[in-house]
Parts: structure tokens; C-alpha cells; sequence
């Protein structure tokens, strides 16, 4: 099954355990995730930005300090600015954070309700979830030779045709390489593919 279609999958299941939304930062590296996934309301979202709230989230500064699972209920990190109440407010009274993989490469989570706290076996079945989430999309180690050649190019200004009469191989093959390079990344386009291979140091 192609990465893209296994994510769908566990997002699939990790929908109905989060009534009001959640997020999900994978691979955070340099503070920017690799990739997330989010279904707050967007009245919650602009309110969270505007505040800078993830530079005080006490979500956040437990996830990047420790493992594991916790209800929001008993996060053992200080919120002196009330961003937990403030999401209650907002609908999202009870939630569960989930911290993932090394230090260098984090999946931090957070998912809520508001009628309930999250019971052991529902955080158990979502910590399985989000380490499914950190394992599929583990960026690659390396690309194949054609990948980075066909990268290179786009890096470089050529169009297909050019890049393709510059490797020798037919425009259609040329393309085929760019979607091969594409599907390792697991980026939706060429652009995306580029920047995340620079990211990860491949090309």
C-alpha cells in the first residue's frame, strides 16, 4: 500500500476519537513538522495563531520533554496563560497529548472532546495510532540516482523536455522519475519534493 494510502488509513480511525479536533505534528524538525494534520475549527485555529499560543502550549513543551501519552487533565507542565482553559472554552474540555520518536525528528499530538475524558484503552488505541502515523512517514535515508538526476533538474530551471534531452531518456520517463521522487517523499508536488529532499539533506 503507497504511504499516502496507509495515512489515510489511520487518519481514518483517528477521526472518531476526536470529536473536536485535534493536531498532529510529525517529524518536528527545527521546530517545523514535516508534515501535520489538524481538524480544529478554524474559529479555534485563528485564535490559537493570533496569540502565538505554540510558543507557550504546554502541549507542546510536554511533548518535546518527555514520551509517551497524558490527559490534558494531568499534564505536569505549567500553563500560566490558561491556553488549556481557553480551549475548553472553545468546546475542547478534555484532551490527550501523544509525544513520539527522537528528539531530532518528534511527532507531537493532540487530540480532544467535550463530553468526557479520554478512557486508558482509547489512549492506548491512539498512542498505537500515532506511532503508525511516525513510522509511515519516516523521511527516506536516500533517493535512488534517477531521483535526485530528475530533482536536480527542476532545481536547476529545466522543463521537462529539456531536463529529459539533458539525461538522455524520453520526457514521459523523466516524468516518471519526478513521480517516483514524489511518492518517496511523500510530497504533493515537485515543489514540495524539492524542498523536502533539501530538508533532509539528499540532494
Amino acid at each position: 500500500m503507497a504511504a499516502r494510502a496507509e495515512i489515510k488509513v489511520v487518519i481514518d480511525k483517528l477521526n472518531p476519537l476526536a470529536p473536536t479536533g485535534y493536531f498532529i505534528g510529525l517529524h518536528i524538525r527545527f521546530a517545523v513538522p514535516i508534515m501535520q494534520f489538524q481538524t480544529y475549527s478554524t474559529e479555534w485555529s485563528d485564535h490559537y495563531s493570533a496569540r502565538a499560543y505554540a510558543l507557550r502550549d504546554p502541549m507542546i513543551a510536554w511533548g518535546f520533554s518527555t514520551t509517551g501519552a497524558v490527559r490534558w487533565s494531568a499534564v505536569p507542565v505549567p500553563d500560566p496563560f490558561d491556553i488549556l482553559g481557553d480551549a475548553a472554552r472553545h468546546g475542547m474540555k478534555y484532551g490527550v497529548a501523544v509525544s513520539v520518536g527522537e528528539i531530532s525528528s518528534r511527532t507531537i499530538a493532540g487530540l480532544t472532546r467535550g463530553d468526557r475524558e479520554y478512557t486508558d484503552s482509547e489512549i492506548e488505541t491512539i498512542s498505537k495510532l500515532i506511532r503508525q502515523l511516525h513510522e509511515i512517514t519516516e523521511p527516506p535515508e536516500s533517493l535512488t540516482k534517477a531521483q535526485i538526476e530528475a530533482l536536480r533538474c527542476i532545481a536547476e530551471g529545466d522543463r521537462h523536455a529539456a531536463a529529459a534531452a539533458k539525461l538522455g531518456i524520453t520526457e514521459s520517463a523523466f516524468k516518471a522519475r519526478l513521480i517516483s521522487a514524489r511518492e518517496r517523499l511523500m510530497a504533493r508536488t515537485t515543489a514540495e519534493a524539492l524542498q523536502r529532499a533539501k530538508e533532509y539533506r539528499l540532494l
